[in-house]
């Protein structure tokens, strides 16, 4: 896993892209940062880009196809699963029977309710990066 890769951020809510490159500049992280709207430019893209990802922050409700689709497209697809890129769900809805779904039909790495303050952002951002840099991978 390149640690200097970038970032991908796909959330159909601009204002939370705003929001995430702001924290990651603050905290003076140095990964580009790749926003999607919808998960099919982000599908279209992992599989394009020979580039790899850092990591994957998604959001569950997305337009068209849902991250929870987005995330078994990347399931069934041996090249990108080969990438071993950590995914993570980072949403503002966090039903117990979706995080469930999450965790036992696909392989994620994580999933975080949307803090509700840009302080508390920060932080969750900050310790789910800090655990990524110190982490063994398949691709470090």
């Amino acid at each position: 896993m390149s640690k200097h890769g970038p970032v991908i951020l796909v959330d159909d809510d601009t204002d939370d892209h705003q929001v995430f490159v702001e924290v990651l500049e603050e905290m003076n992280v140095t990964n580009k940062v790749i926003c999607f709207e919808t998960c099919s430019d982000a599908l279209l893209h992992l599989r394009s880009s020979s580039e790899q990802a850092f990591m994957i922050f998604c959001d569950v409700n997305m337009p068209a196809f849902s991250g929870l689709e987005f995330k078994k497209h990347i399931d069934r697809d041996i090249e990108l699963r080969k990438k071993s890129i950590p995914f993570m769900f980072f949403s503002t809805h966090t039903q117990p029977e979706v995080v469930e779904e999450a965790y036992t039909e696909m392989t994620i790495q994580g999933f975080f309710k949307k803090p509700s303050s840009y302080d508390e952002m920060k932080a969750l951002i900050k310790q789910i990066f800090h655990y990524w840099h110190v982490c063994r991978h398949p691709n470090s």
